[in-house]
């Protein structure tokens, strides 16, 4: 059992609040990932949680016991940090094991120990090397390895990946995330990076400005964004926004005109909307398609595409000069230039107020 409760977490450096007041639960078991940009304040509450910093208000509370003024080292939690931070003149097994022999504990029962981490994480052939006769992924390993030794509550990880190249980056998530089932313990895991959120965590938590912007699950934040911030920073390639005027409304949702020269009934509520109101539409490159005779359309020019193989990424410009990008069959490609038409499906539109905050979804709401 592993739970961590956050309470009202505040943190301030001479006067600048970074957190500003974060309430946070954290299940036993889950992999709970902290993303945002940086300076949100992410890495800064993960080290509250730590005790690596000192909480100017609030309460941290782990399986019911206020842990706030807790030294780090009686915490039962275990840190990865971004860099690997392993002894250079040690061996891979006297890395995972230093802590442990510093306590004293059993010497059979930490070779146990050791042994374990290093089949988890096929680290067996290389317990007798040194860092320097590792890769960067390797030596990951081994910071993860030395964290796992120590059978914490909690494993905390700040931007273990980012040092990593793009390849072993990928190697590594999958690792992570095989990792977890295998443990079946609670993660808590920072980064800028919204695919590892993607990826890895079974709850996000998006993070802006020292506040939490929304918490959820990968794909229902992906999908119901509370909010501009939360729909634009989550997905590859990121949502596109149109801006507009609500121009009509009714009991079956509204419609909107579109500054690009497109009008759409949407079936989202109007009980917040009037007409003249002003709002932006969000679209998902994947629910972009070229118009067919007959359907009405958004006309935009080709810019330049990306093409990955199995998808083109066509980015466009509409005639309001607001870019968008449209998902198309690998095989597919635009030139520079070109005049096409889009469909945007209503079913798939995301509708956001003067505020920048979500426009319920009829039809989602119902479901």
């Amino acid at each position: 059992m592993a739970t961590l409760k956050l309470k009202n977490l505040k943190k301030g450096f001479e006067g600048l609040q970074i957190i500003k007041g974060i309430d946070l639960e954290v299940l036993d078991k889950e992999f709970v990932v902290f993303v945002g940009p940086s300076g949100c304040g992410k890495s800064t509450l993960l080290r509250l949680i730590a005790g690596l910093e000192d909480v100017s208000s609030g309460h941290i509370e782990l399986d019911g016991r206020d842990i706030t003024e807790v030294s780090p080292a009686k915490r039962d939690l275990a840190m990865v940090f971004q860099t690997y931070a392993l002894y250079p003149h040690m061996t891979v097994r006297k890395n995972m094991s230093f802590a442990l022999d510093l306590a004293g504990g059993d010497k059979a029962e930490v070779q146990r120990k050791v042994d374990d981490a290093a089949r988890i994480l096929e680290l067996t052939p290389l317990l007798d090397r040194k860092p320097r006769q590792l890769s960067g992924g390797q030596r990951q390993r081994v910071a993860i390895g030395r964290a796992i030794v120590r059978n914490p509550k909690i494993f905390l990880f700040d931007e273990p990946l980012s040092n990593l190249d793009a390849a072993l980056r990928v190697q590594m998530r999958l690792e992570l995330a095989r990792l977890h089932q295998e443990l079946q313990a609670t993660m808590i895991y920072v980064t800028h990076d919204q695919v590892e959120a993607m990826t890895l965590a079974n709850k996000v938590v998006v993070l802006n400005g020292g506040r939490i912007e929304q918490v959820g699950s990968p794909l229902e934040l992906y999908h119901h964004p509370a909010n501009l911030f939360v729909a634009g920073f989550l997905g590859t390639p990121k949502m596109a926004f149109l801006k507009g005027k609500v121009s009509a409304v009714d009991t079956g949702g509204c419609e909107v005109s579109l500054d690009a020269g497109l009008q759409l009934a949407l079936p989202h509520s109007s009980a917040a909307l009037k007409v003249g109101d002003p709002v932006t539409l969000g679209i998902r490159p994947e629910h972009l398609e070229l118009a067919t005779a007959g359907q009405p359309g958004l006309s935009v020019t080709a810019d330049v595409s990306e093409r990955l193989g199995s998808d083109t990424f066509c980015h466009v410009l509409a005639d309001s000069g607001e870019p968008l990008t449209v998902r198309l069959r690998g095989d597919l490609n635009n030139p520079y230039g070109q005049r096409l038409q889009l469909h945007l499906g209503a079913e798939h539109c995301h509708l956001f107020d003067a505020n920048g905050d979500a426009v319920s979804h009829a039809l989602r709401a119902a479901a």
